[in-house]
């Protein structure tokens, strides 16, 4: 395949947020476009003093290993036909293709007020909040069992299945609930880059891809980690390519769609970037 990007989708959110979306994307010149775009914000604001609108790119992208600027090869374990390119992001190795979705954060981190703690925290509160949300609908086939939540020890969204009997029903202390849950498996990973106040790079969840090209890695340098899909856990229409549009989840949806799941990650990305959705105290470790 070419190695191209198509030409994006934008949409204005408001004044200081914008999206692009992008279907079958190249890794490459992906990555080539985001600092391409961000050293211009970079200069914008250093020559000019201007704040630019800070940009969540939405990616569809082609199948493609990364590893991370630290990141040890000694976690490939198998060589395939899919391509492996050392990019600038923080982490180790992972996998990227169609049927997950990819969002990259191009924030002035310094504009909205957020350490790099704040903002890999905004990224993990946000996917729990979607996954969880798309658990506990009709959608889902385990609505009571299943959790998103992330670690302290290893960034990323893991679910939770939760071992609480009746008998326990008695007791709601924290201590009862986490001793009583067991981690399955990750189902969305992070990896930012920082330049200058300015981030890029971002978050992958899998949506309904086929999760057997993590079989050739030690996905985020965990061997043995699980990697986990949402379709598995709750109903999910074919994907499509990403078009991200204002459709709400119904309280009696059946089944959940690619474009629903991306739209309301966005709205609750776009309301961080506003200050309306506050951080949470995170978990204890």
């Amino acid at each position: 395949m070419p190695n191209t990007i198509q030409a994006p989708n934008t949409q204005p959110l408001n004044d200081t947020l914008i999206t692009k979306s992008i279907i079958a994307a190249d890794y490459v010149p992906t990555l080539d476009a985001m600092l391409s775009r961000t050293l211009a914000r970079i200069a914008i604001k250093k020559e000019q003093g201007l704040r630019t609108p800070d940009e969540l790119w939405i990616v569809d992208h082609n199948d493609v290993y990364t590893l991370g600027q630290a990141g040890k090869e000694e976690h490939i374990l198998q060589r395939t036909n899919t391509p492996i390119i050392k990019t600038d992001r923080g982490g180790q190795v992972t996998w990227h293709g169609h049927g997950q979705l990819v969002m990259y954060w191009l924030f002035d981190l310094d504009s909205i007020g957020w350490s790099v703690r704040n903002m890999v925290s905004h990224a993990e509160q946000a996917i729990e909040d979607v996954v969880n949300d798309c658990l506990k609908s009709p959608a889902s086939t385990d609505a009571n069992l299943i959790s998103a939540r992330a670690r302290r020890d290893a960034p990323g969204v893991y679910l939770y299945a939760d071992m609480v009997t009746e008998l326990d029903s008695a007791d709601n202390s924290d201590e009862t609930e986490a001793d009583n849950s067991i981690m399955i498996g990750k189902i969305a990973s992070l990896g930012f880059k920082i330049k200058h106040g300015f981030s890029y790079h971002g978050i992958a969840i899998n949506l309904d891809c086929d999760l057997s090209a993590f079989n050739a890695i030690n996905p985020c340098g965990y061997a043995g980690m699980q990697m986990l899909r949402l379709a598995d856990f709750v109903h999910m229409n074919q994907a499509t390519h990403i078009q991200p549009n204002h459709l709400p989840l119904a309280a009696d949806q059946k089944t959940l769609s690619y474009e629903q799941f991306t739209q309301q990650l966005i709205d609750n990305i776009a309301q961080r970037h506003a200050g309306q959705i506050p951080l949470r105290e995170s978990a204890p470790k």
